[in-house]
């Protein structure tokens, strides 16, 4: 069993990635060029030039190697609790995906944004530590949420969302380089191509599942 839920992570990844790949190469990456542009030239009166936006080979093959691993990785984790759950099919993985936004990428956006280049940002360590508490708080208010109904148990989901954003991220500090046209942007095509991947890796996930480990119909 164990290894037929390695080989479905492994897949799901795969295609999680592939989707995560296929909406951020166009629509993600070029705004992170642009921005570095703005860094080089320290300041935002920049004029973009013609066929500056596409990416050397080598970023992207970086980009596609750091998708696909994060894809699996996240896969692993995410077939695990649907695995312990003892859940499967598309609804349950779909249910499971948008946790996994929510607690990764949603949750975390609120007081860490995704950070163009040359965005201000605090100190690396304490950004680190926010996001993970924030994560981890996240996700065990949503099993929380998921599997208790008594009012106590929802009080301390609701404390457990609430906690991280109440310390506060880490400070950001001085002017970006970029428009902030240009963050925002960035930020909801980010959040959007996150969004995408997680329905993506958490159908795929329920559905592998109940096709290979249950046996069962999707």
């Amino acid at each position: 069993m164990y290894f037929r839920l390695g080989i479905v992570a492994l897949l799901a990844g795969i295609i999680g990635g592939s989707v995560l790949s296929a909406v951020q190469l166009p629509f993600v990456t070029p705004l992170i060029l642009e921005a570095e542009r703005y860094e080089e030239t320290g300041t935002q009166n920049h004029a973009h030039e013609e066929g500056e936006a596409s990416a050397p080979s080598q970023r992207t093959f970086l980009t596609l190697a750091a998708n696909f691993l994060t894809a699996i990785a996240f896969a692993l984790l995410l077939n695990a609790g649907l695995g312990l759950a003892g859940e499967s099919g598309w609804r349950a993985g779909l249910l499971w995906g948008l946790g996994g936004f929510t607690a990764f990428s949603l949750a975390p956006s609120v007081g860490l944004p995704p950070e163009l280049p040359g965005t201000p940002a605090g100190d690396l360590f304490e950004r680190q530590v926010w996001w993970f508490g924030t994560a981890a708080a996240t996700g065990a208010a949503l099993f929380l949420f998921g599997r208790f109904r008594k009012p106590l148990w929802v009080l301390l989901g609701v404390v457990l969302v609430a906690l991280p954003h109440a310390i506060g991220a880490p400070d950001a500090r001085g002017p970006g380089t970029a428009p902030d046209s240009l963050a925002r942007t960035f930020v909801a095509m980010t959040l959007f191509a996150n969004l995408l991947f997680w329905v993506t890796l958490g159908v795929a996930s329920g559905v592998l599942q109940a096709r290979f480990v249950r046996g069962g119909k999707c």
